[in-house]
């Protein structure tokens, strides 16, 4: 019997006539072909976090066709679209009109997200740095970890940060937003020894060079233990802080002891042994 002719994509259409054993037996790649993308099914199993789509550069059709083979490879995990145009949002809300869009942030989230483990804050610099922040939220949020924003606390007036502190001196991973000079990571590293990651914003003027200044000026806080995204990366600095988060909770949660004594030498009574502070 002759097999059936390649399609434009070089694909060979399966048979009509093959059987379910036949499919079950055949190894599964770990991607489908959708032609234009191998979209990464295996992600989930290897790293915790199913792919995510990065809507820049790709047709609005695209950007939905992923979202819709996302979803039906993880239909308990949402899928993930970042970078979308006006006319990519519009079209991902005619197709899922249950999808949570963000106009400001450019992403669309199609899919029930993990239920949060841990806290991430995201401090923003100013109003202008909102779609960077956000973009940093719905990441949070995607990849399951519970998320607080605190916008505008720039070093410009630094007593907004001040008043601040106790809501993100208590989170298990910070996000730090700003452009300009980039001063505000600086300034939140040595207030608290919370991790944080800087997320340098484009924002400023001729002399910010698109977020350079910013991004070299984090690059060298004198604050110890900040690390640094690229240039308006809200998206990785998302999962970082929302890895960093879950594993903080996993690790306490391995570490506790059956017999319901406290972990790390904690007595039961909340005192902690051999002097320690908390």
């Amino acid at each position: 019997m002759t097999s059936p002719a390649p399609d434009d994509a070089g694909r060979t259409p399966r048979p009509d006539h093959a059987t379910e054993a036949t499919r079950l037996t055949e190894p599964d790649p770990g991607f489908v072909d959708l032609g234009y993308a191998r979209l990464d099914t295996d992600r989930l199993t290897r790293t915790g976090d199913p792919e995510v789509v990065y809507g820049a550069g790709k047709t609005p059709d695209q950007v939905v066709d992923l979202l819709r083979h996302l979803h039906t490879a993880h239909p308990d995990r949402a899928a993930l679209a970042t970078r979308l145009d006006a006319t990519a949002l519009d079209r991902v809300r005619a197709a899922f009109p249950e999808a949570r869009l963000d106009e400001v942030a450019g992403t669309a989230t199609l899919g029930p997200p993990p239920t949060p483990v841990g806290l991430v804050c995201v401090l923003a610099a100013g109003t202008s740095d909102a779609r960077v922040a956000r973009e940093a939220v719905h990441t949070v949020e995607a990849y399951g970890a519970g998320v607080r924003t605190i916008t505008d606390v720039g070093v410009a007036g630094v007593h907004r940060l001040l008043a601040a502190k106790e809501e993100f001196d208590d989170a298990d991973c910070l996000i730090v937003v700003a452009g300009m000079e980039g001063a505000l990571p600086s300034v939140v590293g040595g207030l608290t020894g919370v991790p944080l990651v800087a997320v340098p914003t484009s924002v400023g003027y001729g002399a910010s060079f698109g977020g350079l200044a910013a991004l070299l000026g984090m690059l060298n806080s004198c604050a110890p233990g900040v690390v640094v995204c690229n240039i308006d990366n809200g998206f990785g600095a998302g999962v970082f802080a929302a890895r960093v988060a879950r594993r903080a909770h996993a690790g306490r949660a391995s570490s506790a002891a059956p017999n319901g004594e406290a972990p790390n030498g904690a007595a039961p009574n909340g005192e902690v042994s051999n002097g320690a502070a908390r």
